[in-house]
């Protein structure tokens, strides 16, 4: 049964006075010594601590570190701006959540006679305050072997102690100047330890990267090009600033005419790349009507996922460390009502279908004499009466409220002289419309229906000719129950 859209209804003395003062008087007390303790525990509450931040600096020491690179050799200059850098931040403020551990490839097996593809080391193991042990380390080292990207990487995840908080943040900063040279996947690792949570996307800092490789280290993580002694100096300062630095987003969920007012949807942030969820929250508009200030690491790339009906999405979301971001998405909203005339008890059951229009994919299944927030658009719905009250182009406008209402349903009880097979069929049009079929096992049953005029066909189990069919027309009234005897 299709029902247009058009035809749906949118629906004491004195001494009462001196008790009175006293009372008065001790809820205005209770009320001032609630109010002091609430501040005391404001004033005594520990300010949060940020979060802990592990840096893992990994060293190409292969032979190729040998080359020249601006005013020097590649090792000598690499060495020599890594330290100047520790030394900076010796320290330095902001550094108090901050430790550091120090791994090297490429520095213990010489390329002939044969070379090495496990040649790496976790020289400095994590710690705070540790910038001379890893200069320390690093001045010795020199130049001899192969680059194993792919295998320092994995066992990079055995280098971060086990985590005591989920704040923790891992980092890895490589430091080379090639591509992987043992048949390994650097991508591939480096998306493994990101899905596990054991670290955030990386760093790749190259140092005089013959121009061919650059497209070769996007996939393992955040990737510059120390084309000059001084962009590194600058890259080195662009990576702490981020792996330290607070960074704080605000996302407005705009209305059709781009205001942010639209709120209380949760949202959920993706690594863009690995998948990982990141965070999920409850989006809020504080009291000034501002929507709230999220802490969000800005390390990586992000999908945030708003979960509208439908949902709405926004990929490559990239942060600018240590500043107020904006992530803006369009979520328009209205409202859909569904209502059933007067007070049946079926409509506790009643569901109704939502589709978009002209799409088979269920968004939701709305119960009732219930409100629900949607995207701005146009939707068929499906109301599971029977017969089905199918709506096409329901149309919900921003910030509005469509009701849909039906007529209350009414029911048929139906009596058979003996078990058998039989269907419903609803009139229409001078067509007989299929509603459902009854059950074949019963003998008395009873059919919610919409309001209109039916007919029932019935056959008895053990009669084997057609000519014994049962028929019976009824009519089915709003609120009222028929009786229907097939015998």
């Amino acid at each position: 049964m299709t029902v247009p859209l058009e035809t749906i209804k949118h629906m004491s003395n004195i001494s009462n006075l001196k008790s009175r003062i006293s009372s008065l008087f001790r809820v205005s007390l209770l009320l001032i010594v609630l109010f002091c303790s609430s501040q005391a525990k404001a004033q005594n509450r520990a300010p949060q601590s940020p979060p802990l931040t592990r840096i893992l600096f990994v060293f190409d020491a292969s032979f190729s570190m040998f080359g020249q690179w601006q005013s020097g050799m590649k090792m000598d200059l690499a060495k020599k701006l890594l330290s100047e850098f520790l030394d900076s931040i010796q320290g330095a403020p902001g550094t108090e959540n901050l430790e550091l551990a120090f791994r090297a490839y490429g520095h213990q097996v010489p390329l002939r006679p044969q070379r090495s593809c496990t040649d790496t080391k976790l020289e400095v193991p994590f710690g705070k305050n540790n910038m001379s042990a890893i200069k320390a380390k690093l001045k010795p080292i020199v130049p001899k072997g192969t680059t194993p990207i792919a295998y320092t990487l994995e066992q990079c995840a055995n280098d971060f102690p086990s985590p005591s908080s989920s704040s923790i943040r891992n980092i890895v900063i490589l430091i080379t100047d090639g591509i992987e040279e043992c048949d390994g996947d650097p991508c591939a690792v480096s998306l493994a330890l990101q899905k596990k949570g054991i670290v955030l996307k990386p760093f790749v800092i190259g140092i005089g990267l013959d121009q061919s490789y650059i497209n070769s280290f996007g996939c393992i993580g955040k990737f510059y090009d120390a084309s000059s002694e001084t962009s590194f100096k600058n890259i080195l300062n662009i990576v702490i600033s981020q792996a330290l630095n607070n960074t704080t987003v605000q996302v407005n969920l705009n209305d059709q005419v781009g205001r942010p007012s639209e709120t209380d949807v949760n949202m959920t942030f993706y690594d863009d790349q690995s998948g990982v969820i990141k965070y999920n929250y409850m989006h809020t508009i504080n009291n000034r009507g501002v929507p709230d200030t999220l802490v969000i690491d800005p390390i990586g790339t992000y999908k945030m996922v708003v979960h509208t009906i439908p949902p709405v999405e926004k990929s490559g979301i990239e942060l600018v460390p240590g500043k107020h971001n904006i992530i803006a998405v369009d979520a328009p909203q209205g409202y859909l009502n569904l209502k059933m005339a007067g007070n049946s008890e079926d409509t506790r059951t009643l569901n109704c279908i939502v589709r978009k229009n002209e799409e088979m994919q269920t968004l939701h299944v709305q119960k009732f004499n219930t409100t629900e927030k949607f995207i701005v658009g146009k939707y068929d719905l499906e109301i599971l009466t029977l017969p089905r009250i199918k709506l096409s182009k329901v149309d919900i406008a921003q910030s509005k409220t469509t009701t849909i209402e039906i007529p209350q349903s009414g029911s048929v009880s139906i009596s058979k002289p003996t078990d058998g097979p039989g269907s419903l069929y609803i009139e229409e049009k001078n067509k007989l419309v299929w509603v459902c079929n009854l059950n074949a096992n019963l003998v008395n049953e009873t059919i919610v229906l919409q309001p209109g005029r039916y007919r029932v066909e019935f056959r008895p189990r053990n009669a084997k000719e057609s000519v014994y069919t049962i028929e019976k027309t009824f009519k089915v009234e709003s609120g009222l129950s028929t009786s229907v005897k097939l015998y």
